[in-house]
């Protein structure tokens, strides 16, 4: 298995849209099935499990949006996202999209068949959380791709295969013919070979992969046997790991975090300034949170009323289709930045501590993701909420300039503390309850980090508490995660909020909480 990255996997992508799982994978795997196509597509299928996650969500929260910008090779952070339907429309392209029954084990499954006036093809991909997605299969026939490497993919008849100077060949049965899946830094030369088809699909990760790629740990167990009695800080152990994951130098890996930070302060200062979008289900409120924390007429809430309004103003943004960073995905988007920014600009800590605090919540990241899932569908929210969490505690122990072990602690019990969270997001949109939620993740936190620095006991090690977690989510029936059958989604109000949007959408007005 690839091993996760801090900027592919945690901290990013860099995007547009309610959800990283929906819009920024999709969109991602809507660009690979078009370098599949050679950029040339003029009937599109797009098929879902009636079982998954998708078939009442792929509208509401942006996965028609991804895929359909992918598809147009756009970016994920491409201003023109939110028109991607009708682009795909104007572009000549049929498109159906059709519930289907066929037991798909992941419930982000995407079964796509594409096809042009030459040929026709399938491709079966999942999306497994904060953007992240893989490749399971073309034309039924079994492959893996995960987008970190050109893959050039050559259909010749059976028999004996040149040599080609590639991280990775394999071959694959076809029937009449063989594939052969060439994984390379680079597209591999075809030149003098009797090839029926070959298809090259570019990498869509930002941080790609590479041939004998080695990490220094990939648990929190294996890292602390790893620094041994050095006690390390946590972003130092980040930066390390980073730097073998993505062959960085120490500067590149902070200057590319601190990237990050510059987007998302952005981000705040746009959410505070007003946003509006037609098909939400919240109006702008952090403006006149901002108000009233300027007047003294909240309660004194000390660095937690500033981080409560850059998480308001970061979700806000997201609702709005503005540009974030899903960190680690973008329904919690929001808690860990919001914590970390807030906190560091009350105790007067530039940017550069920031991202420091943001790779050691990178690092607990890793962590989460390489032993279970960002993925609310997945998970429940304790998988993105609860990572959030414990992310950001982490996060605020750097800034305090805590040890290796405290920071461990507090992400441990932030984690603890979320265990079960259901995800029922209401009216079908990523907005409510997940600013709460948001604001609940970098709240506990805050009070996890605090009472880490006084030397309280976490008791149960981290990755005990993360496996914990996905043992819970074996338990956590389906309708409480992510697919608007169950908890909030369900009752009167919600889906009275969603029929009144559904019918501003068919008469082409916005909503008055725009």
């Amino acid at each position: 298995m690839t091993p996760v990255s801090i900027f592919n996997d945690v901290i990013g992508p860099v995007m547009r849209g309610p959800s990283s799982s929906h819009c920024a994978a999709a969109l991602r795997i809507g660009r690979l099935a078009r370098d599949l196509m050679d950029g040339e597509i003029t009937e599109l299928l797009v098929e879902f499990d009636r079982e998954g996650s998708l078939p009442l969500t792929h509208e509401s929260q942006g996965s028609d949006m991804g895929l359909f910008g992918g598809l147009l090779g756009w970016d994920a952070d491409d201003e023109r996202l939110p028109d991607s339907a009708k682009a795909l429309a104007d572009a000549g392209i049929k498109l159906r999209i059709e519930t289907i029954d066929v037991g798909d084990p992941h419930p982000n499954t995407y079964r796509l068949t594409l096809r042009n006036n030459r040929e026709s093809h399938s491709l079966v991909a999942i999306s497994t959380g904060g953007g992240m997605m893989e490749v399971l299969s073309i034309n039924g026939v079994t492959m893996h791709m995960d987008g970190g490497y050109h893959e050039t993919l050559i259909w010749l008849p059976k028999g004996p295969v040149s040599d080609f100077k590639a991280d990775e060949v394999i071959l694959h049965d076809a029937g009449e013919f063989q594939i052969v899946q060439v994984k390379a830094a680079f597209f591999a030369s075809t030149a003098g070979l009797q090839a029926n088809s070959v298809k090259k699909l570019s990498p869509v990760l930002p941080v790609p992969s590479r041939k004998d790629m080695r990490v220094p740990f990939t648990s929190c167990a294996d890292m602390l046997k790893h620094d041994g009695g050095q006690n390390t800080p946590i972003w130092q152990l980040a930066i390390e790991y980073e730097r073998a994951r993505g062959n960085f130098t120490e500067r590149e890996v902070i200057d590319k975090m601190v990237a990050i930070v510059r987007i998302l302060r952005k981000s705040i200062a746009s959410g505070i300034a007003g946003t509006s979008y037609e098909d939400r289900v919240l109006h702008h409120q952090s403006g006149r949170f901002a108000e009233m924390l300027k007047a003294g007429r909240l309660l004194d809430g000390g660095a937690l009323n500033r981080i409560v309004l850059y998480i308001t103003a970061l979700m806000e943004v997201k609702s709005s289709m503005g540009v974030i960073v899903a960190a680690p995905t973008a329904g919690a988007c929001a808690a860990l930045p919001g914590a970390v920014i807030g906190m560091a600009e009350a105790m007067n800590q530039n940017e550069e501590a920031m991202a420091k605090a943001m790779l050691a919540a990178g690092l607990i990241g890793v962590f989460i993701a390489t032993r279970w899932t960002f993925a609310a569908e997945v998970g429940g929210c304790q998988a993105e909420g609860g990572s959030a969490a414990s992310m950001a505690a982490a996060a605020l122990i750097t800034l305090a300039g805590g040890s290796r072990d405290q920071a461990i602690a507090a992400a441990s019990m932030a984690f603890q503390s979320m265990l079960g969270l259901i995800c029922d997001p209401i009216a079908n949109r990523v907005e409510a309850p997940c600013l709460g939620k948001n604001v609940m993740a970098a709240s506990n936190a805050l009070s996890c980090a605090n009472m880490a620095l006084a030397g309280f006991d976490p008791l149960i090690p981290l990755d005990e508490v993360i496996d914990a977690a996905k043992h819970v989510s074996t338990m956590m029936p389906r309708e409480h995660r992510c697919t608007s059958l169950g908890g909030l989604a369900i009752t009167p109000t919600s889906l009275e909020i969603e029929r009144k949007l559904a019918t501003l959408k068919s008469k082409g007005c916005g909503s008055c909480h725009c």
